[in-house]
């Protein structure tokens, strides 16, 4: 038998093929034994690390290394066979897999038996199941099952917990399972691990994946902070603790660390790759820094996705995003602009043009936007959303009230039964928000209050939901919480002294505290 190598190892890596600046300078801490080669182990571990923090490209560079070193190391193999899809979306790619494993072996029993420890032949027989033939929604329960097996075995194992944490979380998404129960098992199980290992890159990623909503959120800061540090230049390592950083309304974080993202994915991009690691950080950049009212920057994520798109001649990824970009430029600056209504407008630059239309008085081309958002509302939540807000919009403008309620309560109604928010604003106009708009437009302020306050707890930190509360508080007499609100905007907005809510802002804390 092969003797056992392990390692406890702060990674330096050097991607295979990748320019000098492409260096990972730090990938975090691993324990990981196995029956490979010392030579084949040091590929191998430089893989798992990369993989933990969703580097597909140069972790299928480093367990490629330890195959040509070692070809019958089969949990390089194992590896390399977790990396072309990802584990929270729908399969991408059920061949590669299974072409990898057969490069191992042409079978199943043939593979097992080169996996010479019964630990090893845990996590081969759990890919077996993954890459095998049924629909990939049940393998992927199957999946998760075999590791949670696994880990029962091997309780204090970091790697087989993490492997399972991820597992688990895959499984979640596959099911579309509303309970959280796997999440909380998922990030339970990262904690612990990432409570004796803080530099493990697994467990404060699948830990942030694990708490990514408004009310878990705060169990996993500490290990978005942490991870923001293990991996500097893995594109998807530096976006991924802005989930979190989100949630809480660290809008410069967000701001930061989604510049740093990007210039990894940039640095590592080459033609022909996925524009994935690019396009998250753009967008969810934007987000952060139209929140702090830097709306230059704001537009110069949307000039770099539009090189983005030309480079990479105008993969899907990039092109579905530049309109919701801009629609969301639009919204958040107030900036009112309406494009044209067509076959090819989508859902989100609709509900940018409706809104837009009703602001400037353009009735008829917001009927245009609300009609087209209709029809494209048949089983998709969010459309109905867009639909009703313009809907409500229209009706409020033509002195119908009573309607624009009706339909912005039916709003609510679609919105409490979808997942909380995870993310940049979806609608970029938030319901709860733009609903305390319009009670405030009916003069009912106490009414708007609780609908910012609740818009702020789904999405804390948000500046028009800020705005919003600041000024029902003052016309409803709470002069405390308008301060406070409006204080936090100043602080969100600090040297945006041009923005016309800075001014207003500024007036009322200024004339709270000669009072």
């Amino acid at each position: 038998m092969k003797r056992l190598f392990a390692v406890v190892v702060t990674l330096t890596l050097l991607c295979v093929g990748a320019p000098a600046e492409a260096q990972f300078d730090s990938v975090g801490a691993l324990d990981f034994p196995t029956s490979g080669s010392p030579e084949a182990q040091e590929h191998f571990l430089r893989g798992v690390a990369i993989l933990h923090s969703f580097g597909w490209k140069q972790a299928i560079a480093e367990f490629q290394a330890a195959q040509r070193i070692e070809p019958d190391f089969a949990m390089a193999y194992w590896g390399e066979s977790l990396c072309y899809n990802h584990p929270l979306f729908g399969e991408q790619d059920g061949e590669s897999p299974r072409q990898v494993l057969a490069r191992l072996a042409p079978t199943r029993a043939a593979r097992l038996a080169k996996a010479p420890t019964e630990r090893e032949r845990g996590f081969l027989e759990a890919v077996e199941i993954l890459w095998g033939e049924g629909a990939w929604r049940d393998n992927r329960v199957a999946y998760m099952e075999a590791m949670q097996r696994l880990y029962e075995r091997y309780p204090d194992d970091d790697e087989v917990a993490t492997f399972t944490a991820v597992a688990t979380l895959s499984a979640a998404r596959a099911m579309n399972d509303r309970s959280s129960r796997y999440e909380m098992r998922a990030g339970a199980i990262a904690l612990k691990v990432f409570g004796s290992n803080p530099d493990h890159p697994g467990a404060p990623h699948y830990a942030i994946h694990a708490f990514d909503d408004p009310t878990h959120a705060p169990l996993a800061l500490s290990a978005a902070l942490r991870y923001a540090e293990i991996a500097p230049a893995v594109a998807h390592a530096r976006h991924m603790p802005t989930h979190i950083f989100i949630q809480h309304g660290m809008w410069d974080y967000v701001s930061n660390h989604n510049q740093i993202a990007y210039d990894a994915a940039r640095a590592l991009w080459e033609p022909g790759d996925s524009v994935g690691d690019t396009v998250h950080p753009l967008d969810w950049g934007q987000y952060g820094d139209l929140q702090l009212g830097d709306y230059a920057k704001a537009r110069t994520w949307i000039e770099r996705l539009e090189m983005v798109a030309r480079e990479s001649d105008g993969q899907a990824r990039a092109l579905s995003s530049l309109p919701l970009l801009n629609a969301r430029y639009i919204v958040e600056t107030e900036e009112w602009k309406t494009l044209p209504v067509t076959d090819d407008s989508s859902a989100h630059e609709l509900l940018a043009t409706g809104i837009s239309a009703v602001k400037t008085g353009d009735l008829a081309t917001a009927e245009r936007a609300a009609a087209k958002l209709q029809t494209m509302a048949e089983g998709n939540n969010a459309n109905q959303l867009m639909y009703r807000e313009v809907a409500a919009l229209i009706r409020l403008a033509n002195g119908q009230g009573d309607a624009a309620i009706a339909l912005m309560d039916e709003a609510l109604e679609i919105v409490d039964g979808m997942r909380l928010p995870n993310g940049a604003a979806n609608p970029v106009k938030p319901p709860y928000e733009l609903y305390g708009e319009i009670l405030l437009a009916l003069d009912r302020p106490a009414e708007a209050a609780t609908r910012f306050e609740t818009s702020l707890v789904r999405m804390p930190g948000r500046a028009r939901s800020l705005l919003g509360l600041a000024r029902a508080a003052a016309r409803s007499g709470d002069r405390a919480t308008a301060a406070e609100q409006y204080t936090t905007l100043l602080s969100n907005w600090q040297g945006r002294d041009a923005l016309p809510g800075y001014q207003e802002a500024s007036r009322f804390v200024r004339q709270s505290n000669d009072h």
